[in-house]
C-alpha cells in the first residue's frame, strides 16, 4: 500500500482561556489519512475545527498534541520538507494588490527558494487562464480571476498536495464551475486535493472520500458512495385528488407535511418501510393518488443525520 498523502494521528488543539472566555478544545484526538492521488473532502459545521486543522498543516497554528505527516514528512521534525509538499489556498484573498499576477507568482517562488531557472510563473498563469492578465495590477482582477491566481500561487513550488479552504464561498455558479474544472485538471495531473466546502452537492460530485468533523471530533471518514448509502430516510412526494387540511400521520412516517393544498411530502425509514407501503397508508386516509415522485438520499441527508446525532450525544 502506498503511503498516504497526509497522515493525521491523535491531533489535539486547545486554545487557552482568555479573559472571560473559557479554554476551548478545537480538535480532540482527530485521526485520519488522506489517500494519495484523490480528491478528499473535509466537511463540518461552522466552528467544527476544519480551519484549525488546515492552519496547523500550514504552520499558522501550533497543535497541542498528536502528529501530522505530509507526503511522509513530519511537520515538527521535518518542517521544511513538509511545507514544500503542500500548497494552501485560503478563504481570504491574500496578495499585494499593487503587484501584477506575474510578480505575485515570482515573489511567492522566491519565498519558497525556487531558483529562477525552475520557476513556473508563465506556465501557471496559462494553466489558470490568466496569461492575458500577466502585467495587470492584481487589484484590477475580477473575483474569479483572484481566486484562480490564489490557486496558482499555492502551486509555485509544485507541491504534490493542494488544500482548498472554502474556495467557492460567495462565488457565482459559473465561477464555481470554472474553479472545479481547474481543480479537476490539477488532480488529473497527479495532485492530491483536499477541500472544505459548505456546498454538499459539490463535495458529493467531486470527492472520492469524505471526512466529517463536528465539535472537534471525527464522526465519519468513508468513501463518498458508502457515506451517501448510510442515509436511511427517503422522501415521497404525493399529489392527491383533494385538498389536505392536515397531513395524515402514521407510525411508519418519520415526517409528513403539506407542501401545497394537494401535495403531501412523506419522509420514511427505508429500512422499515417501502414506498408502496407509504402510498397504501395515504390511500387509507381517503385520498386518491394522482402523481408520485421520490427522492433518494444524498450527502446533505447524511451530513444532517450524523451531525444531529453527534450534537445529541454532546
Amino acid at each position: 500500500m502506498p503511503e498516504p498523502a497526509i497522515e493525521i494521528r491523535d491531533l489535539v488543539k486547545e486554545y487557552a482561556a482568555q479573559g472571560d472566555a473559557p479554554a476551548k478544545l478545537a480538535l480532540n484526538g482527530v485521526s485520519f489519512d488522506v489517500p494519495e492521488g484523490g480528491v478528499f473532502g473535509l466537511l463540518g459545521p461552522n466552528g467544527a475545527g476544519k480551519s484549525t486543522l488546515i492552519n496547523i498543516m500550514a504552520g499558522l497554528v501550533m497543535k497541542s498534541g498528536g502528529t501530522i505527516r505530509i507526503w511522509g514528512h513530519d511537520i515538527d521534525r521535518d518542517h521544511r520538507n513538509a511545507k514544500m509538499c503542500i500548497g494552501i489556498v485560503p478563504q481570504e484573498i491574500v496578495f499585494d494588490p499593487f503587484f501584477t499576477p506575474f510578480e505575485v507568482l515570482e515573489n511567492q517562488s522566491g519565498m519558497y527558494g525556487v531558483a529562477k531557472a525552475l520557476r513556473r510563473s508563465e506556465e501557471l498563469l496559462r494553466a489558470v487562464h490568466l496569461a492575458d492578465k500577466r502585467d495587470a495590477y492584481s487589484r484590477s482582477l475580477s473575483g474569479g480571476m483572484k481566486r484562480r491566481l490564489l490557486i496558482a500561487k499555492a502551486m509555485v513550488h509544485s507541491p504534490p498536495v493542494l488544500v482548498l479552504d472554502e474556495p467557492t464561498a460567495g462565488v457565482d455558479v459559473e465561477l464555481r464551475r470554472q474553479l472545479w474544472e481547474l481543480v479537476g485538471e490539477l488532480n488529473a495531473e497527479g495532485v492530491t486535493v483536499v477541500l472544505t466546502t459548505h456546498y454538499l452537492e459539490e463535495a458529493e460530485q467531486l470527492c472520492d472520500r469524505i471526512a466529517i468533523i463536528n465539535h472537534g471530533e471525527l464522526i465519519a471518514n468513508q468513501p463518498t458512495r458508502e457515506l451517501v448509502g448510510m442515509a436511511r430516510e427517503k422522501i415521497v412526494r404525493v399529489t392527491v385528488d383533494k385538498d389536505l387540511a392536515v397531513p395524515p400521520m402514521e407510525p411508519a412516517f418519520v415526517k409528513a407535511e403539506v407542501i401545497d393544498p394537494r401535495t403531501l411530502e412523506v419522509t420514511y425509514d427505508r429500512d422499515a418501510s417501502s414506498a408502496g407501503q407509504v402510498l397504501a397508508l395515504v390511500q387509507q386516509h381517503g385520498y386518491a393518488i394522482e402523481d408520485v415522485t421520490t427522492r433518494e438520499a444524498d450527502l446533505e441527508d447524511v451530513f444532517v443525520q450524523l451531525t444531529s446525532s453527534a450534537n445529541r450525544v454532546a
